[in-house]
């Protein structure tokens, strides 16, 4: 479902962007880092800077890959609240949206009042009771 929405709001971009961007950063500090010795660890490493994790079993000394580091954890926070207000943003609509067809609903029985019967009377009561 998540997937389907970013696909539709096109917030999908971003995150592949995002995911371009940690495997860019992981070689790249794989290459400049004499301690981390693999990709996989070096995607660790980002996996960690990106959940703000930190566990600290994997370091970086150098100065490009601190940068690197301090880049990718600020572009994690940005996307993330990105996520974030794109996922509210959809499912505040969808529920507005739901409340609009059954309004709709409840004024077109309104509107055919004479029209119903004894208990389509009584469920039209009670529609409009949970409303308010």
């Amino acid at each position: 479902m998540i997937r389907r929405i970013l696909k539709h709001t096109g917030a999908d971009k971003i995150m592949w962007g995002f995911v371009a961007f940690m495997l860019l950063t992981a070689l790249v500090i794989w290459v400049c880092e004499p301690e981390i010795n693999t990709y996989r660890e070096a995607l660790w490493y980002c996996f960690t800077v990106v959940s703000t994790i930190g566990f600290g079993d994997v370091v970086v000394h150098t100065s490009i890959s601190r940068s690197l580091s301090v880049v990718l954890s600020l572009y994690a926070v940005v996307t993330l609240a990105i996520f974030t207000g794109v996922i509210v943003n959809y499912y505040m609509q969808l529920v507005e949206l739901r409340q609009q067809e059954s309004f709709a609903a409840i004024m077109d029985k309104l509107e055919r009042l004479p029209e119903l019967s004894r208990q389509e009377l009584e469920q039209l009561s009670d529609q409009i009771r949970k409303r308010l």
